[in-house]
């Protein structure tokens, strides 16, 4: 299970670190976990929906979950 800024996140789990619009409050930080860091999004990714997305992102955490 990931270790976020000291709290553990399993996949599925929103993050803590997220604000109310969904976006990443330590973007850009030092501190900002590596794996956040290394995501880089795609067309393939993002798709054509905020609900396309999340699927995608729900099936990415499923096929690396450990």
């Amino acid at each position: 299970m990931p270790v976020i800024n000291g709290v553990s996140k399993p996949a599925g789990v929103r993050c803590i670190q997220l604000d109310a619009q969904d976006r990443c409050q330590i973007f850009g930080h030092p501190d900002r976990p590596a794996v956040c860091s290394s995501l880089q999004p795609s067309e393939q990714m993002c798709g054509e929906s905020r609900e396309q997305a999340m699927r995608w992102l729900g099936w990415m955490e499923q096929a690396t979950a450990p």
